[in-house]
């Protein structure tokens, strides 16, 4: 295992702010059975190694303009706060989008988030001509906030739902209404871990280690070599050379090129992000682990990402409280915060000041009655994501999910360069810690098929889920 970074976990970082140690990448743990089923697969539980619980709210939301409203685990518990906050045919629309997206996730989990990348016609004989129905009804061919509207009149819960299309790094008035299934993600589970998502990262760096894995860090790969038509090694910035029967990389797609194998760049890059570390005291309002700050204009904010290039006067926030949902912390006391706004992802071309945009993030929070004063602060841009994961501009989720074949778009196990196989958040099945979890399990699974010489469908389905 080469990697460039002086430690293991990628986007899983920990970020210094002051004294303090805080998750900077990702914050949300769900899919749990991924990881489970990976761990059992090496002969161990994942609760030996990983201590997780399931929390009651999956977050809470506040508009700028007025209004409060938490999602739970509980369908029951959430439809009443949605009828208190937006009345009774809004909470029924809710237990109708539930339904729907629980519907579009079992029509998927195995066919395309467990299975290798399928072609549109491989989709369908995976789902069953019988089952054509059900494919069709996961509504690829019509947008996330088209969608939502058949469920919701009031614009404040397009915003809060919409808002899963972000989870791809995308915008809801293009990604297609298939993602609704992130609803059913996490209405199935999201776990707090203990140690935060660095925790999740450690686990897997000692299971590999007592897998009999080698790591070397800060070994920066520059080239992927090429022997007959086959990837055949790779070679470091010193320029050491190493041979290898197969070469898995775990890199942005984007960058191949840059290592000389072939590649294809993204016609659209996924969002960026401005994130600010923060270890201070915030007061005013009662924080969960998760919380979403809103403004009302929500097309706007993605028309400045995606058509000039910028961010609006009032972008979304995101706040991860990273104290929160173990044990309360004492009033007045110091926590750890990730705060987030989306951003174009042209670090690679330009950079930003993130004093430039901090006072529009505090304005928005003291408008939802949150203060956050003082204490140690650590920006990331989108210039310093570049950086940290080259030739993607700062894009997080590889390229857009936008249009009904986006997902079909991402690159599979197999590279275009025989003996050269992909993982991670910007190949298939796409984004996020589980699903780049999963197209790790997939590409490894690949990969030991072709050595064998077999050349059946890869895939993972859960079990047993231990509730």
């Amino acid at each position: 295992m080469l990697e460039r970074a002086p430690s293991h976990g990628g986007k899983m970082r920990h970020v210094a702010a002051g004294a303090a140690q805080i998750d900077g990448g990702p914050t949300v743990f769900t899919m749990r059975w991924i990881f489970e089923s990976l761990f059992a697969d090496a002969g161990e539980k994942l609760s030996d190694h990983l201590s997780v619980h399931s929390t009651d709210v999956l977050a809470r939301h506040a508009w700028r303009a007025g209004g409060r409203l938490d999602l739970f685990a509980d369908i029951d518990r959430s439809a009443e706060a949605i009828g208190d906050f937006a009345g009774a045919a809004d909470a029924q629309g809710y237990r109708a989008l539930c339904a729907r997206s629980a519907a579009i996730y079992r029509t998927l989990e195995t066919s395309f988030i467990g299975a290798e990348k399928p072609s549109p016609l491989d989709l369908v004989r995976r789902v069953g001509l019988s089952r054509i129905g059900e494919l069709w009804r996961t509504a690829p061919f019509r947008t996330m906030w088209s969608a939502l509207g058949d469920h919701f009149s009031d614009p404040r819960l397009r915003q809060l739902f919409g808002r899963y299309a972000t989870y791809v790094g995308s915008s809801p008035w293009f990604a297609p209404a298939t993602l609704m299934l992130v609803a059913h993600v996490e209405q199935d589970g999201v776990w707090l871990v203990q140690g935060g998502m660095r925790a999740v990262a450690n686990a897997l760096r000692a299971l590999a280690d007592r897998q009999g894995a080698q790591f070397r860090f800060n070994a920066d790969v520059t080239r992927i070599l090429q022997s007959n038509g086959r990837a055949c090694g790779v070679e470091l910035a010193g320029g050491e050379r190493i041979a290898a029967d197969a070469v898995l990389f775990n890199g942005d797609a984007a960058a191949l090129a840059s290592l000389g194998a072939p590649g294809e760049k993204p016609d659209q890059r996924s969002l960026s992000a401005i994130t600010w570390c923060i270890h201070a005291a915030p007061s005013g309002f009662d924080l969960a682990h998760h919380n979403v700050f809103f403004a009302e204009d929500y097309a706007r904010e993605f028309q400045a990402i995606f058509d000039r290039r910028e961010v609006t006067e009032a972008p979304t926030l995101y706040l991860c409280a990273q104290d929160r949902g173990h044990a309360a912390p004492m009033p007045g006391t110091p926590e750890r915060m990730l705060l987030l706004i989306n951003a174009p992802a042209d670090g690679d071309t330009s950079d930003v000041n993130p004093a430039d945009y901090g006072e529009r993030v505090w304005a928005l929070m003291r408008a939802c009655g949150l203060e956050i004063g003082g204490g140690d602060v650590t920006a990331t841009t989108p210039t310093g994501f570049n950086a940290l994961f080259p030739a993607t501009g700062g894009a997080l989720y590889g390229r857009a999910s936008h249009g009904s074949t986006a997902t079909l778009k991402r690159p599979g196990a197999r590279a275009r360069l025989p003996g050269l196989y992909l993982a991670g958040g910007s190949v298939h099945p796409g984004p996020g810690v589980p699903m780049a979890a999963m197209s790790g399990r997939l590409a490894a699974a690949r990969l030991l098929e072709d050595a064998a010489g077999r050349r059946g469908i890869v895939r993972f389905a859960p079990a047993s889920r231990d509730r």
